[in-house]
């Protein structure tokens, strides 16, 4: 189906898409598939924050020091490790997976679908209305005069899928040194020999041990709960801690800054340049201690990308997450009348992925863009269509890749009890099962069931190590599928691989 062109009023799609990073692309484009007219409206670069300053280049760049490191665990391997790492190449490497900032080669797959791509501000004006401003787009259409406002209309459904920014706390100084965040950090063309990482979350963590890693002589992350990675288990921080200290990065949890300011002498060349910096930074903790490193990366969460959004146009808060209901679409949005009638009511808006706060996770946003497709294109009854947990946060995956690596999905055992589940949590040594042995020596983790004694399912899985990671959608599956304990013992783990800790952490539970 076409849009359709009303003389000098609005261009007509069933749904319009404010946001083509990964949440936007999959719903504008399996809307599409299922034969609705789509228009994608994209600021920067189709692929979003991910593709380019988040996922791709940040795993990208961790990638070399986590192959070094477990070449060195591995006896005969460990020998063969000699020299640095070849630091331009990694960031050429980076470049690469990025497609060189351009979003060129992740255009054709909106285009082939038949899904119309306007560059451009998009921004609510009324409901099932979209303002393009195109002055604003990063990359302009070449097909689009500069400096119009394409005005768009949706029969069936307006998608916000816009994401959010780093956000920057109201630290006294802290704007004036222009600070780094995960942009400026994934897209960073030097290392810097001190660096200073405020937040010890996933984003911060992982890219503290990337650039120690990469060459940065002297490392310290300021997280102001008592441990990393605090919305984990409390082993899961730990054991990340202790591998930090042990391979030279500071943690100073606990602690807050206070104030930051850059000092007046310039900085020293850093081990991938001979370049000079700007002058150092001075960061000033609750306790009076001061730090100095040459850049300070700020980590400390995001905020929606709601502010210049039109939300006022509808009845919501601008600046705020879009509130969903459990089929994801905006709880006290201004209902649509007056239209072609299928869209009449409040049902016509929809926040998608990072926007509505709900699971700041890529995947997650992408499965959400399933979900509002298949609602909007009629595949899925609307009436609770979207369990809330499923789309909420008790069935959430999640990886933090720092080494050892944090796999987790469901509840924490806390979170567990605090939801009055009567839960019984089970924990073995992930290095105790012969497929860690013959990955290497001096391999660290833990594996953790939390297990539902009333329903005997799972509800929580939490495993850290080396390459955890893969260990995660097993748990995925029993946790979302309620399989019962009994029957997952029949699920027999192939010998020698890292799996067979589920046959561990199940004879812990006593089966």
């Amino acid at each position: 189906m076409s849009a359709v062109a009303n003389g000098p009023g609005p261009e007509v799609f069933d749904v319009v898409v404010i946001g083509a990073g990964p949440a936007g692309e999959v719903v504008a484009g399996r809307a599409a598939e299922a034969g609705l007219s789509v228009a994608v409206v994209e600021r920067e670069r189709v692929g979003g924050e991910c593709s380019y300053w988040g996922c791709i280049p940040s795993k990208t760049l961790l990638r070399p020091g986590d192959v070094i490191a477990a070449a060195r665990r591995v006896p005969g391997a460990a020998s063969a490790v000699t020299g640095e790492i070849d630091t331009p190449a990694a960031f050429a490497r980076r470049d690469e997976m990025v497609g060189g900032y351009s979003d060129e080669g992740a255009v054709p797959w909106l285009l082939d679908r038949g899904v119309t791509l306007v560059r451009g501000r998009g921004r609510l004006a009324g409901p099932l209305r979209v303002d393009v401003d195109t002055a604003d787009a990063i990359q302009p259409d070449a097909g689009t005069p500069a400096g119009t406002t394409r005005r768009l209309a949706a029969r069936k459904a307006v998608v916000l899928a816009t994401g959010t920014k780093a956000f920057m706390p109201p630290i006294p100084g802290l704007a004036d040194v222009e600070p780094w965040d995960n942009r400026s950090a994934t897209g960073a063309t030097l290392v810097p020999r001190r660096l200073v990482v405020l937040g010890g979350g996933a984003v911060g963590t992982e890219l503290a041990q990337g650039f120690r890693r990469l060459g940065t002589a002297e490392v310290t992350i300021i997280e102001g709960q008592p441990r990393l990675l605090a919305r984990e288990e409390p082993f899961a921080g730990d054991e990340v801690g202790a591998a930090f200290e042990a391979e030279g990065i500071a943690v100073r949890t606990g602690c807050r800054v206070t104030a930051v300011r850059r000092g007046d002498d310039g900085a020293a060349p850093g081990p991938a340049s001979s370049e000079r910096r700007r002058p150092p930074v001075v960061v000033t903790l609750d306790n009076g201690d001061e730090l100095t490193a040459d850049e300070i990366l700020v980590a400390v969460g995001r905020r929606p990308a709601t502010e210049d959004l039109g939300l006022e146009t509808v009845g919501l808060t601008p600046g705020r997450p879009v509130t969903v209901d459990s089929s994801l679409r905006a709880v006290g949005a201004t209902p649509a009348t007056g239209g072609s009638g299928e869209a009449d009511g409040d049902g016509w808006l929809y926040a998608i992925g990072d926007v509505n706060g709900r699971a700041l996770l890529t995947h997650m946003g992408k499965y959400q863009g399933r979900l509002v497709a298949d609602l909007v294109a009629g595949r899925r009854d609307a009436a609770g269509a979207v369990p809330v947990e499923v789309a909420g946060e008790r069935l959430i995956p999640r990886v933090t890749f720092t080494d050892p690596q944090v796999a987790a999905v469901g509840l924490t055992e806390q979170a567990a009890r605090e939801a009055g589940l009567p839960v019984r949590a089970v924990s073995v040594p992930t290095s105790g099962v012969a497929g860690s042995s013959v990955r290497g020596v001096g391999l660290v983790g833990t594996s953790q069931l939390v297990v539902d004694e009333e329903r005997r399912v799972l509800v929580g899985a939490t495993f850290t190590g080396q390459d955890v990671q893969e260990l995660l959608h097993s748990a995925t599956i029993a946790i979302v599928g309620e399989v019962p304990l009994e029957r997952l013992w029949h699920a027999v783990p192939s010998f020698p691989t890292v799996s067979e800790v589920w046959l561990r952490l199940l004879e812990t539970y006593g089966l």
